[in-house]
């Protein structure tokens, strides 16, 4: 299951690294990071991404959080944009940060006297996304990496009314839970539970250990009633009544693919908030792509395709961090030498992804720029500076 987001604190920061990074959030970047044609002044418009205006200001996005002045709190929450706003590129002794709204004395910007008035907003629906919501929004609710007990111990789909093969939606089933933890409606229990199927085990590329497995979404269904027990009847050999195990009935809400028995119950999580800021990791990454989401099939992942890395919330890894993908460079023979020794080239640099969900082990990831296709066993570092 996933990690609270806490436990991704933990990961060890020396006091240097954390007063490097205080530093530099309160100073901006040197002028020579801004990408050369970055503007003085822009307006946020409807349909922007964060991604993108990084881009628009910065020769490397994931610096994001250094321009605009963030501090440690902003970046775990960092979406104060907003259609409408205008961001301002102040540069002063040689570096830059971005502010929004009014110019402040002495950056070289027009002071504009503004006048009180009153708006109403719901910003919360209207803040500015990091990405395109429609490339990664299916993959925050369907795609869920548990351990090798989560799913063999979850309530599983034991019946079907008319002993029905194929359920979909508003049909009924009967599921159990396992004997120490029968599925029951108290209060304080999920109601709502997502359908899973199967666990695919995700292997480390490098040295082969399971990491975790990742399971198929089919769909919603939500507990009508609970478990229970009741008298059968009939009488054991010591003439002591025996009772029958009644299965809870739960109802299908939706459905991505039919539903049938033997498919697995796990809780319908909160939804994510899908804001979060691109930044490189504090720590130096040394992660392996362990699959690519979709098909077994697929060899090399393009540009807005997910992944899956070998590396998750126990290695510091959280929501935003920007890795870079390598391409591994080639082994040949030096023909210019006599006795045709043997070399490998650099690796180099072939791209650039977003974590977006991370677990304990392993994270999706969202490729966000490519120069060759990605494949299983690529290594992904932390970005330079």
């Amino acid at each position: 299951m996933s990690v609270p987001a806490a436990l991704a604190q933990n990961y060890p920061i020396s006091p240097a690294q954390q007063a490097t990074a205080s530093q530099v959030a309160q100073n901006g970047v040197p002028l020579s990071d801004l990408a050369p044609n970055a503007p003085d002044r822009y307006t946020v418009k409807s349909g922007d991404t964060l991604w993108a205006i990084s881009g628009l200001f910065l020769t490397s996005p994931w610096r994001w959080p250094e321009l605009w002045g963030m501090n440690q709190q902003e970046v775990q929450n960092p979406h104060r944009i907003y259609p409408g706003q205008e961001l301002r590129l102040v540069k002063k002794d040689g570096r830059a940060m971005l502010v929004a709204g009014r110019a402040q004395p002495g950056d070289g910007l027009r002071t504009v006297r503004m006048s009180p008035r009153t708006r109403i907003e719901n910003l919360g629906d209207n803040a500015l996304p990091t990405l395109q919501t429609n490339l990664i929004e299916p993959f925050l609710a369907e795609p869920l990496i548990v351990d090798e007990n989560t799913l063999a111990l979850a309530p599983r789909i034991v019946a079907t009314p008319e002993d029905r093969i194929l359920l979909s939606r508003g049909d009924r089933a009967y599921v159990r839970g396992p004997l120490e933890a029968p599925l029951l409606d108290e209060k304080g229990k999920p109601w709502n539970f997502r359908v899973m199927r199967k666990a695919t085990p995700l292997r480390d590329p490098i040295t082969k250990e399971v990491l975790g497995y990742e399971t198929q979404y089919v769909g919603k269904v939500v507990l009508v009633k609970g478990e229970s027990r009741q008298l059968s009847g009939a009488v054991d050999k010591n003439g002591q009544p025996l009772m029958d195990i009644v299965p809870a009935s739960v109802d299908v809400q939706s459905i991505k693919e039919e539903i049938s028995i033997g498919d697995r119950l796990l809780p319908e999580p909160e939804r994510e908030l899908l804001n979060f800021v691109p930044r490189a990791p504090s720590q130096n990454v040394d992660a392996r792509i362990v699959s690519v989401y979709g098909s077994t099939s697929i060899v090399n992942a393009a540009q807005y395709q997910i992944v899956v890395i070998n590396k998750g919330t126990r290695d510091g890894i959280e929501r935003g961090h920007v890795l870079s993908l390598l391409s591994a460079g080639p082994s040949m023979v030096d023909t210019t030498d006599t006795p045709k020794t043997r070399i490998k080239l650099p690796d180099e640099q072939n791209g650039l992804l977003m974590v977006f969900r991370p677990f304990e082990r392993l994270s999706y990831g969202l490729i966000l720029e490519i120069k060759t296709g990605v494949k299983v066993g690529d290594r992904l570092t932390t970005p330079p500076r």
